[in-house]
């Protein structure tokens, strides 16, 4: 949520999924609540791209901006052994989340109540974290909150050197542009972007200098089919966009 802008969660219900909002129709995140780790929107899978480039353990670090209902908390809690920190600003939408979306309680989960820009920047997180996940929306759910050059040099900061950000734009917004450029100049155009989803979201993969080192498309689309067959998400279909996108090294990384 944006730091000026607090809007009483809302929870609506449709064929037995649950979703949240943040006083407007647009759809903030969503659960299943027989099944509360799985993905139930196209963009929340496309999140977990992160999971081709490497196979996570439990050194393994994921930081979080931004909770929503805790879709991809709950999944990545769930389907990897990595601990996560959260940061969310709005203590309304973490009690909602508990109150509504059953907010995972364990040790591999730190929420922090922080402005994300502040967090970011906060010189006690630099190199940190393996994967970075941005998903900043304001009450109308159409732009992002933070997306200056300065926050993205903010991010890619946050990363050890084999780390990566996976970052949520909506494709038809004036300032997706802006945002691809900041994202480019910051990680000195390490980057590729997934196929659209049908709602418009367009997700951002972004790279430290080490993350690719050594990573064949060999490799990449090996790992794709084998995730593929584990979580049924298109991941073959993203690796090969990814795939046009990188100048990968022809050697065997898995």
């Amino acid at each position: 949520m944006s730091p000026s802008e607090h809007v009483e969660p809302t929870l609506s219900e449709e064929d037995g999924i649950h979703y949240l909002h943040f006083g407007t129709r647009w759809v903030q995140c969503a659960m299943r609540p027989g099944r509360p780790a799985d993905l139930v929107l196209e963009y929340t899978q496309q999140m977990m791209a992160w999971r081709l480039f490497f196979e996570p353990g439990e050194q393994h670090r994921v930081a979080m901006l931004g909770l929503g209902a805790g879709s991809l908390l709950r999944h990545t809690l769930h389907h990897t052994p990595a601990s996560v920190v959260t940061v969310e600003l709005d203590v309304q939408v973490s009690a909602a989340c508990r109150a509504w979306f059953g907010l995972p309680d364990t040790d591999r989960s730190v929420l922090v109540h922080a402005d994300a820009a502040q967090w970011i920047a906060d010189s006690a997180n630099t190199g940190n974290f393996d994967v970075l996940q941005v998903d900043l929306y304001d009450a109308n759910a159409q732009g992002p909150v933070y997306d200056s050059l300065s926050f993205y040099h903010d991010c890619s900061a946050v990363l050890a050197d084999t780390g990566m950000m996976v970052v949520n734009l909506f494709g038809d917004h004036p300032g997706y542009t802006h945002n691809l450029d900041n994202i480019s100049q910051a990680f000195k155009g390490r980057m590729a972007i997934l196929p659209a989803a049908k709602a418009g979201n367009r997700i951002v993969l972004a790279f430290a200098p080490g993350a690719t080192k050594g990573l064949s498309a060999n490799a990449l689309m090996y790992r794709a089919k084998t995730l593929q067959a584990e979580t049924n998400f298109p991941m073959v279909r993203w690796a090969r966009a990814i795939v046009r996108q990188l100048d990968l090294a022809a050697g065997t990384r898995a």
